[in-house]
Formats: structure tokens, C-alpha cells, sequence
């Protein structure tokens, strides 16, 4: 287990070595979150990499990545544990069957045990810390959930522990590294803001997504790489449905670079931009002259030095 980094310039290098560039600003929050042990709250378009951020924490700090997944209808039994209640009725009849003698206290206190209880994420990510290892918790899409269930996790947040009622209280060692992600669906409740540290990821600019796709697809030409980072940089400045954030641009350069493009040409662009973008109205739109207009404009900039 690698130590926590003890400056935000070494938290940005700590992140780089795991193929992730942040600017100062977020590498500065990172690093106050891991410090001063607080759970951080990042929001942001989907594909701008608040995800990415928890998996490359794990690696590089060499820690267990503990997720739980938000979706509507997502309750406790889901989130942090259930009474395995098949098991507990098996006892109950063993018991019954055998003759053995048990009082209705003895009964229940066999049966409310850790050995009866299903662990899930919010729950393993206290144990974990309590046996030593710290891991990173990533509650992933939190505006997804229910409002109701941010209630949840607010002993967590504040106090990185979690109250059960049949066995008391489990509270982390060490406290987890806890990072939750929203893409602003819907507004996460003030009590869930104010135990969290926050931090807006927005789309990186021309310069740094550059940076990005040179280190996340080294096979794509520079030249190629330029091009698509200015193709999507006007894009964004379109009125899409979804605008296509720095995965999209992943995947199309990945894809590009697998066909052998060395530069954008029309038929390339208008052939895969289903791995840029992720509705038809987009794609519509898109396609064809408006595509070739903007590739016409990438390279009239390049030809002018002006990207």
C-alpha cells in the first residue's frame, strides 16, 4: 500500500502515473480530501473522468476499489448490508429439529450475528478499513439514487460509520478514501454537500485534452490527434443532446487510429462517429456537410497555426 502523497504536486504526479492529468485545482481538492480525511464530491458532465479518478486513487495507491453503484430504487439492503434471512430460518429449524434447548435470547443472538449478514459496498468499505486496509469508496452516480436515500449516508460521511441495530455501531480505522460522483441529473442534497469537499470537473481544454489522448492513445499520428481534439472542442461549443465529453474522444481517436487515419477526411468522420457521439439527432445533424465543414475549419486553423 503506497503512502498518501504529502503535497498537491505529488498528489498531480501520483495521478499522471496513473495516466490521469489533472490541473491544479483538482489536484489541489484531491489532495486536502486525502489530508485531512474528508469525502469529495465531484460533478461534472458524463466522460469528463470523475470515475476514472477513483480507479486510478486505487492503483496508484495501491488500495482495494470498493463502488457502489447508484440507481433509482437503490435502498440499504443494497448499499450496505441484509440479514441473510434463508440461512437464519435454516438455523431456526436445525435448532428445532435437533431438540436443542436455546432461549428465545441465545436463539436470537445466534442469529444476528456477523455470520448471518450479507456485506454490501458501504459496509465492506468499513471492514476493510478496520483490518487495516483503508480502501477508496466510490459512490458512483449519486444523483441516479432516490433522494431519500442520501439520508443514508450521512452517518458515513460525517462520521465513516454505520449503525446496525442487532450487532451496534462499526467504525472505520482508518477512514476510507471516499469519493462520490454526480452528473447533476438532479441536485444532491445540501447535507450530503456540506460533509464533502467539491469539486466541478469540467471538459479540459484544447491544450490539456491534447495531453490526454497522447497519453491514453500514443498509436494515434500527432497530427491526427490535433485535429480530433479541435473537431470536438467545436462540437462542444454545438447545442447537441449530449455533448461528447473526454472518453468520447478517447474512443474516436482509438477508433481512427485503428483504421489508419493519419488526418480527418470525411467518409472516416461521417463512418464512425457513433463512437463520438450517442444519439441518432446528434449523429443527424452531424453527418455529412456539417461534418465536412468542420473538418474544413480544424485544418484551415491548422494551416494558419491558430490550434
Amino acid at each position: 500500500m503506497t503512502s498518501l502523497p504529502t503535497s498537491v504536486s505529488s498528489t498531480a504526479a501520483l495521478l499522471a502515473r496513473g495516466g490521469y492529468i489533472a490541473g491544479e485545482a483538482l489536484a489541489t481538492s484531491v489532495f486536502l480530501a486525502l489530508k485531512l480525511q474528508r469525502p469529495i464530491l465531484l460533478e461534472g458532465e458524463a466522460g469528463v473522468g470523475k470515475t476514472e479518478l477513483a480507479k486510478v486513487l486505487a492503483a496508484t495507491l495501491q488500495r482495494p476499489l470498493v463502488r457502489l453503484q447508484c440507481y433509482e430504487g437503490l435502498d440499504l439492503a443494497a448499499a450496505a448490508y441484509e440479514w441473510n434471512y434463508s440461512r437464519q430460518l435454516l438455523h431456526i429449524r436445525a435448532s428445532e429439529a435437533t431438540g436443542e434447548k436455546q432461549s428465545t435470547a441465545a436463539l436470537e443472538r445466534d442469529i444476528y450475528s456477523a455470520d448471518y449478514l450479507l456485506k454490501r459496498p458501504l459496509l465492506q468499505a468499513l471492514e476493510l478499513s478496520v483490518e487495516g486496509t483503508a480502501p477508496v469508496l466510490l459512490i458512483d452516480e449519486l444523483d441516479r439514487a432516490d433522494e431519500p436515500f442520501e439520508a443514508f449516508l450521512l452517518e458515513i460521511l460525517a462520521d465513516y460509520q454505520l449503525t446496525i441495530p442487532e450487532l451496534g455501531v462499526i467504525s472505520a480505522t482508518t477512514p476510507p478514501i471516499t469519493i462520490l460522483t454526480s452528473n447533476r441529473t438532479r441536485e444532491v442534497h445540501d447535507a450530503v454537500r456540506r460533509r464533502c469537499f467539491y469539486h466541478w470537473i469540467d471538459f479540459p481544454a484544447a491544450q490539456r485534452e491534447r495531453e490526454i489522448l497522447m497519453l491514453k492513445v500514443p498509436e494515434a499520428p500527432s497530427e491526427l490527434t490535433r485535429q480530433v481534439v479541435a473537431f470536438v472542442q467545436s462540437l462542444r461549443k454545438m447545442d447537441l443532446y449530449k455533448t461528447p465529453g473526454i472518453a468520447e474522444s478517447i474512443n474516436w481517436a482509438q477508433a481512427l487510429a485503428a483504421l489508419d487515419c493519419v488526418s480527418l477526411d470525411a467518409g472516416k468522420v461521417d463512418s464512425t462517429l457513433g463512437t463520438l457521439l450517442k444519439y441518432q439527432d446528434d449523429i443527424a445533424r452531424i453527418q455529412g456537410s456539417e461534418a465536412a465543414r468542420l473538418i474544413e475549419e480544424v485544418k484551415t486553423k491548422a494551416r494558419e497555426g491558430t490550434y
